[in-house]
Order: C-alpha cells, then structure tokens, then sequence
C-alpha cells in the first residue's frame, strides 16, 4: 500500500518542482495529463487546452464578485468557451455594466436565479410527498432556457407524467426535454482508487480530506467496513447519505495515509488538488474512477435533481463526462480545484453518455471536514 502511494506522490514531487520555477499562471497548475485528456476527450490541440483551462479558471474565480455585481438581476451564470468568458444572466439591463467591470459578459435573463432555483426547490418539495415517476429522469434549474427543464425516459407517457409535469408547471416555467434513466455507478464484486465494502461492493475514492476521503452514499451506510485496492482494512463509513444526497464520509486507520492527489491510471499523470472553487457551467471538468480510469468533458448544469430508482438525489452537477459501474464516488478535477464525488449517471465509455456528480463542498461543509491540499 505504501509503496503505492508513495510513487503517486513521487510523480507529484516532480510536478510540484516543475511548478516552483514556471511562472504563476493559472495553467501552470495543469499537470500535463490533464491537457492530454482534454485533447482526447474535448477535441483541443495541447494549446487550446491550455489556454480554455486559464480562462476557466479565471471564469472560476470573477463568478462570485460578477454575481454580487448583478444583485437581484442575477438570472445565473456559465462559462462560454467560444468567448473564453464567463456569462452571467441580467433580468434587468441596468446591471450589465456592473457585471461587465466585474470581468463577465452581461446576458439577457427572462427570469432570476432566485425565482429560477425557487421553482425547482418548489417540485423538489413536492416530490418528496409524491415521489416522481419512475420515467421521470431528473430536473434542474437552467438559466440559458429560463426554465426548469425535467427529462423524461424517451417514448414514457401517462397519466403519472401529466400529473407530475402539471405540478411543475404550477410552480414555474417547464421545459420538457427526453434523457435516458441514470443510475448510480456502483459495482458488484469486481473494480481515483478502488476500495471494497462489506466485501462486496467496488466503489472509488472520491478526495482526500484530514482524517480519510469522501466518495459516494450509495457506496455503503453509516458503519460499514472498507478495505483498500490490496485488501488490507481501511477503515469504516463514519458518515453516509442516499437518497435525498449522495454522499460519504470514509475515516481511516490501520496505518493508510492520506495525500492530495488524484490518479491518472498511467494515462495521465496524477492530479494535485489544491482547493475547491466552484467550475462555472460550461467549464471543462475530468474524472479519475476505479473502471474506466480517467476521462473528460464539461459541466453542463448545477443544482440538478436526478430520480433515481432508490429515488430522488437533490443539488447534483451534470456532465457529459463518460463513467461505468465502479466509478461511483471518484474524482470530478477542473485543473488543480476538486468539484465532486461521482453519483451515477447513463450511458458507457463506449458509446458517451452524462454523468452526476455530488459538489465536494456540501460534503466538507456537511461532515465538517477539510481537502488534504498540496
């Protein structure tokens, strides 16, 4: 085990060298498997990668002052990779020139993210006492269209579906769009970091964070025992939550460490995590599981909910990263700064599909736990 680790952190070694004499530019945090993934998975050239991960990075960071700029005008925010700029909503055009000397470009809202996300939170409620259908997909606050767009199974019709769909249209503006039925990516007895619980289920590690990692809820319940990739015992679930979120607090011992850094799997070179700021949609993202290894895309959309058949996860990030069973509970990186722990999703890495992730920072802030930063 050791012996593991301590490679994974000789790679980081160099990299953290490399970093010293390069200049402080937000891509130089970039290891250089990140742009080789990005190349691979967004169709960049090494130079455009490098350059998109600057500029969402910077997107990153003027998202907070750009939102408090717009105020009550604020109708949500996205990074647009043709512009290289964060985009931010305005329902009233007096705010756009705050916006604009905030560092974002100001955009037309029909309506606000507060009103937007209070819809959502309204069929969120709603379906807590009458659950949605099971060919109800999920739903989610989306600030481009305006409205609460909920997927629907392609082909699903009935009563059941009207009956839901009227209730989210009382509490807002719908838009029906169709996805196929996501689910959570755990797997049976079989492969960041494989780790085992109760002996029979194979999930990943999500982030390091003092005192063991945070991975997925679905993975196991509060108690159970984990064992590591070379089945020596870890440690146990100190905290666990699905549905409703989907999310796990892992404490270890029995002489595991911990370190900050994400696994290429050799296809990449190890990821350092540095911090957690929060990825614009839009923005690329890459993830780092136990199955299909290291793979890349985009955010597409914050604060989703997504029905599964255990029933509905709340405050999910969408992607149209790739990810199969095992996956569940590893890494979602944009460039040094962790984003989320996998949940579940649809599709394969052969075909593509979307994948869920729970945001790192409702987990720490849950837990009340802090990253293992470089």
């Amino acid at each position: 085990m050791r012996r593991r680790i301590a490679l994974a952190l000789g790679g980081a070694a160099v990299l953290t060298a490399s970093l010293t004499s390069a200049a402080l530019a937000p891509v130089a945090l970039a290891s250089p498997g990140l742009i080789t993934a990005m190349q691979r998975d967004l169709g960049l050239t090494a130079a455009r990668a490098e350059t998109r991960l600057a500029q969402e990075m910077t997107a990153s960071r003027v998202l907070p002052a750009a939102q408090q700029a717009a105020g009550a005008a604020f109708g949500g925010a996205w990074f647009d990779p043709a512009r290289g700029k964060l985009v931010v909503g305005v329902t009233d055009p007096a705010a756009a020139s705050a916006v604009r000397r905030a560092g974002a470009e100001p955009a037309t809202a029909a309506i606000s993210a507060a009103k937007l996300d209070a819809a959502k939170a309204e069929i969120d409620l709603s379906a807590q006492s009458r659950p949605a259908p099971a060919a109800v997909s999920g739903w989610r606050a989306d600030p481009r269209s305006g409205s609460v767009v909920v997927a629907v199974r392609p082909g699903a019709h009935g009563p059941d579906i009207d009956d839901f769909l009227a209730r989210a249209r009382k509490a807002g503006p719908v838009t029906v769009v169709t996805a196929p039925k996501a689910e959570p990516f755990a797997a049976g007895t079989v492969g960041g970091d494989p780790y085992y619980i109760n002996g029979n289920t194979r999930c990943s590690i999500g982030f390091s964070v003092h005192g063991g990692f945070v991975s997925a809820g679905h993975c196991g319940g509060n108690g159970s025992p984990v064992v590591g990739w070379d089945g020596s015992a870890m440690g146990n679930f100190a905290g666990s939550s699905f549905p409703g979120n989907d999310y796990a607090f892992i404490r270890i011992g029995n002489g595991w460490w911990t370190a900050p850094v994400v696994l290429g799997w050799g296809t990449v070179s190890d990821a350092l995590v540095r911090g957690s700021w929060v990825a614009p949609v839009g923005t690329s993202v890459c993830r780092s599981g136990s199955t299909t290894h290291w793979h890349c895309g985009t955010v597409l959309g914050h604060n989703e909910t997504v029905n599964y058949s255990q029933g509905a996860v709340h405050q999910m990030t969408r992607t149209n990263v790739c990810a199969e069973p095992g996956d569940s509970g590893g890494s979602f990186i944009t460039g040094d700064q962790a984003q989320g722990v996998t949940s579940g999703g649809w599709g394969n890495c052969g075909s593509g599909g979307e994948t869920w992730f729970q945001p790192v920072n409702e987990i720490l802030q849950t837990y009340g736990l802090s990253l293992v930063t470089a």
